[in-house]
């Protein structure tokens, strides 16, 4: 529940940007800062022909993230039944890092050191979001470390149809 109810707050605060943020990286026509399937067709990896797993994402975020001085939450952030091939949440204690900003800045340059390509940047009042794409996977990375709430997430969604479907679902039964 908290990994979707963050994805939500990640979500509506980057859609926010996609009007008045800074673009950086490249051209986000289609990437916007909407919900998982804004890149239809986009953000196919850079080299490597196998398909990104849930698995592979969470490793790459898990190592940019560690290596960059953050520990993963100890809560640790559950993704919603049923997508757990299509989400990926990991939330760090920001609290712990010597430098949260910092580190935030260095886990996206490490991601970006695995083929993970920057999309669009957006920083408000002291916090950032970043998109990022590889391999029909988007990720965003909120650093919200500069106030008293010292949040820093990382989501990430599985854009393809099949992954589509089963968020349009998990939605659906949400609403009810």
């Amino acid at each position: 529940m908290t990994a979707a109810a963050a994805a939500g707050v990640v979500l509506l605060v980057a859609g926010c940007g996609s009007n008045g943020g800074s673009d950086k990286g490249g051209s986000s026509a289609g990437a916007g800062g909407s919900s998982a399937g804004s890149t239809a067709g986009g953000g196919a990896g850079t080299g490597g022909d196998e398909a990104l797993t849930a698995d592979d994402v969470k490793q790459e975020i898990e190592t940019a993230a560690t290596g960059a001085g953050f520990v993963q939450a100890a809560t640790g952030d559950q993704v919603p039944p049923g997508l757990e091939k299509c989400m990926v949440s990991w939330s760090a204690e920001a609290k712990k890092a010597a430098d949260p900003k910092k580190s935030y800045t260095d886990t996206v340059a490490a991601l970006g050191k695995e083929s993970w390509k920057t999309d669009k940047t957006f920083s408000q009042s002291g916090s950032t979001i970043t998109s990022l794409s590889k391999g029909g996977w988007q990720l965003k990375a909120s650093d919200h470390s500069a106030g008293v709430l010292k949040l820093v997430m990382f989501i990430a969604t599985d854009t393809s149809p099949a992954c589509e479907a089963l968020f349009k679902a998990d939605l659906e039964k949400s609403k009810q």
